[in-house]
């Protein structure tokens, strides 16, 4: 198994869903001593900004685009190639101000791609095309949300994800974490306990909220 693992917190290691992300990549190990994880930090190595110029050079034909222009489109080609390669992908995403980080966000405008990563049908129907992959995602927040109408980063990403085709991802938080030690104790606790019913085999049917 190839397992991609996408960090969307600007904490490093101080970051509660990046110490999921740890926690999974330690049972993968043991689990999955054949597998590949690979890591990519969106802090670390940031997305630019999904601005004017990089949609000009996205909708530029190959043949035409400048060099910078050129640039940005690999930029863009190797996330997407990553996601097409890998069968396993994880995203570790804290909540901030009831949504996703902005660095998350950039990343899903550049992957986001018409005709690329999703097709539009001749009925006007969106059509993802990235296909058969376990997909999980491991949520850290301070209050408790999860199941309630504050829950905004759920149904988000639930939307997008099957948008390009991640359909039916598993997800996993650890919450109360501004709550106070044992609260933050307990949830991250309760978190690594559903990572580990989950392996070996992470079943997309299943989902731990």
């Amino acid at each position: 198994m190839k397992t991609l693992i996408i960090l969307a917190s600007i904490l490093g290691d101080r970051s509660n869903s990046k110490q999921l992300a740890d926690h999974l990549v330690q049972r993968l190990r043991q689990t999955e001593p054949g597998g590949s994880i690979r890591v990519r930090d969106l802090a670390a190595d940031p997305v630019p900004y999904f601005d004017g110029a990089t949609a000009g050079a996205l909708f530029t034909p190959a043949d035409q685009r400048t060099a910078e222009q050129a640039a940005i489109v690999a930029r863009s080609d190797a996330l997407v190639a990553e996601l097409f390669d890998a069968d396993r992908i994880v995203f570790a995403v804290p909540v901030y101000n009831f949504s996703l980080p902005a660095q998350l966000k950039s990343y899903f405008d550049y992957i986001a791609r018409a005709g690329v990563t999703f097709r539009y049908t001749p009925q006007g129907v969106a059509e993802g095309l990235i296909h058969g992959k376990q997909v999980l995602v491991l949520g850290a927040r301070g209050g408790k949300a999860a199941g309630t109408p504050d829950d905004t980063l759920t149904p988000y990403l639930a939307q997008i994800l099957g948008f390009v085709g991640l359909a039916d991802p598993v997800f996993v938080y650890a919450e109360g974490m501004a709550m106070g030690e044992l609260a933050a104790q307990e949830g991250l606790a309760l978190a690594r306990q559903r990572i580990d019913a989950l392996l070996p085999g992470l079943s997309p049917a299943r989902q731990a909220a």
